[in-house]
């Protein structure tokens, strides 16, 4: 049965009216080629804080971005109030493709990875030499995290009047990593924030370590116009510091051109989201050597092609042996 004559046109057709008053939705999406630039400086309960030529923005993420979050170093594209006045919310429209990213999950178990800081030149892996003792395992995890997300490691050893570092001098020396070593009145008198200043110009650099290490402290140091609360008392029975930090903030370095990322203090680094065979582009002298390998070698089996490699002279016993503690890292707990 025809419902409309032959001739109706656009005012003869019944439409159902929009109860909502809104606009009808549509799967176009804007381009916001007029959107400013910004990088993301922290993340707190769904709220970011932006830097846009030079202030301080807020802002909230677009809903067209689904599950997509930003994180701290992120470089973003913002549309909507940009003036940094209070009560102010800009919005997040885009996440720029990312060159670096600094991953964890809360365990080896666990499949959702949480990404800790994007865009990041460098990880500074802070670890104490006593009190709480130094954790080689949990360092092992951080640098596999580093060389996995495309960032360059160096340690901070803090606490050296306590203990020397000799011992993680030797485990680490064959990697070749940058180092500080620091005492609590190089972190009191200034002096240990000049040595490490000088690894971070022109660098994004985020900082990790377990509690009570003096990972706030040295932040502090660095950057003592925006000081954090530091770190708290180290617990006499397990031996950890409480956490002081609880969310990541990206901050300026006085007088240098580099950024300075204070990550919450980890108890834990799971690695269930790493691809071990991306582990070895972090050694470029065992790398062309694993061209022998079978398929899917772990680099630890006896049909290993390393072994000849090595054995023939083409890099130090040492460095495989690092690259083999790093990747076993993955089934070992931080403790063991």
């Amino acid at each position: 049965m025809r419902r409309y004559g032959k001739h109706t046109d656009e005012d003869d057709i019944r439409t159902r009216p929009n109860r909502k008053g809104n606009r009808p939705r549509t799967s176009i999406r804007p381009k916001h080629e007029d959107a400013s630039e910004g990088m993301v400086l922290t993340v707190d309960r769904g709220r970011l804080t932006c830097l846009v030529d030079g202030r301080a923005v807020m802002a909230m993420k677009a809903r067209e971005l689904g599950r997509k979050a930003a994180v701290v170093g992120d470089r973003v594209a913002l549309v909507g109030d940009l003036s940094g006045a209070k009560d102010t919310l800009a919005r997040i429209v885009r996440i720029e493709e990312r060159r670096s990213v600094l991953r964890r999950t809360a365990d080896d178990d666990d499949p959702f990875e949480r990404v800790v800081v994007a865009n990041a030149d460098q990880l500074a892996i802070v670890t104490a030499l006593a009190d709480p003792e130094p954790r080689p395992r949990l360092i092992d995890r951080c640098l596999v995290a580093a060389y996995d997300g495309g960032l360059d490691p160096f340690l901070v050893m803090t606490k050296s009047d306590l203990a020397p570092p000799d011992k993680l001098l030797e485990l680490y020396g064959a990697l070749d990593i940058p180092y500080v070593v620091t005492s609590r009145e190089e972190l009191d008198d200034g002096n240990a924030a000049d040595r490490v200043r000088a690894h971070l110009d022109g660098k994004i650099t985020a900082f990790v370590g377990h509690s009570g290490v003096g990972k706030t402290t040295l932040v502090n140091a660095l950057v003592p116009e925006d000081r954090r609360r530091t770190t708290g008392e180290v617990n006499v029975v397990t031996g950890r510091g409480r956490h002081t930090t609880t969310s990541a903030l990206a901050l300026p370095l006085r007088d240098a051109d580099g950024w300075v990322v204070d990550t919450p203090g980890v108890r834990s680094f799971g690695l269930a989201h790493i691809d071990p065979s991306r582990v070895i582009h972090a050694f470029p002298d065992l790398e062309p050597g694993t061209e022998g390998c079978p398929r899917a070698c772990s680099h630890d089996e006896r049909d290993c092609a390393l072994d000849e490699w090595v054995a023939d002279g083409h890099a130090d016993p040492s460095r495989l042996y690092s690259l083999r503690r790093l990747l076993a890292t993955r089934d070992r707990r931080e403790g063991d």
